[in-house]
């Protein structure tokens, strides 16, 4: 007989891991009425290495209580089964958000690297999965929440493109889109499909803290058709503008935007 001192030392277990399985009725070990002393015997051990056995491969406490009333071996192969289920959809999970944490730390990279500058880069295709009609039009976010990407399907801005179409007197349309990235070998893309080969591409930011609060579309639009003149781009017309990153410095919001100016090398 062991005490359980005795116990957690030799199998590498707390005496309240101890009390946790006696408390769960999956360790039942002689406790002396007189002073309340457990001793256990090695069907004891048995129990509590079984225990920990299944612990290791993340079952739960019921699942284990539910072993400890009695399974057969196909039983036990059904339990392992549905948690193999789990581990892989948990896998896949983390995958995903992997993905998430190094697309988010590229864009860090993007601000860092194109901010206040513009270049020349292609528009990656989008799968258009549906329109509204501005960002505060929450009604409408039902529509967002159906066709967003994020890991949690929940409404997030990154999933809309801001669209302007503009001519030489102004802005003539300005609405968002639900768009959806294309990821290399998706050949199941329904509906519309936006791309664009040649862009010329900027980070702006936007956001109180920069702006205290005031529309910069006038001053960016200017900024965007003096550069265009300067390196003689023909603009077509539209600008694309996706939500890379929103921080906060001293309490106001930092917006860092991507915009995507379509545009063709004048020919004279």
């Amino acid at each position: 007989m062991y005490t359980i001192g005795q116990v957690a030392k030799f199998l590498g277990v707390s005496r309240d891991t101890l009390k946790f399985y006696e408390e769960k009725e999956l360790v039942k070990p002689q406790q002396n009425s007189e002073n309340g002393y457990r001793k256990y015997n090695h069907f004891d051990i048995y129990d509590i290495t079984t225990v920990n056995f299944y612990r290791e491969i993340d079952f739960e406490i019921k699942k284990i209580q539910e072993l400890r009333k009695g399974k057969s071996i196909d039983g036990i192969q059904a339990l392992l089964e549905e948690k193999e289920q789990e581990v892989l959809e948990e896998i896949a999970y983390k995958k995903r958000l992997l993905k998430k944490l190094q697309i988010v730390k590229e864009d860090c990279q993007k601000i860092k690297q194109y901010l206040g500058t513009y270049t020349v880069k292609e528009m990656k295709p989008l799968a258009i999965m549906g329109e509204i009609d501005h960002y505060t039009a929450y009604d409408e976010y039902d529509t967002l929440k159906d066709n967003t990407d994020s890991l949690k399907k929940a409404a997030i801005l990154t999933s809309l493109r801001r669209v302007i179409r503009f001519n030489d007197d102004g802005m003539v349309e300005d609405k968002f889109m639900i768009v959806r990235k294309i990821e290399e070998g998706d050949n199941a893309v329904e509906g519309e499909i936006l791309s664009h080969p040649k862009c010329m591409y900027t980070v702006v930011e936007d956001g109180r803290w920069s702006t205290g609060g005031n529309n910069t579309d006038e001053k960016v639009e200017a900024n965007i058709r003096k550069i265009a003149k300067e390196k003689g781009y023909e603009l077509g017309g539209l600008v694309y503008i996706n939500l890379l990153l929103a921080t906060y410095e001293e309490g106001l919001e930092r917006i860092f935007l991507e915009m995507y100016v379509p545009i063709e090398e004048k020919h004279y």
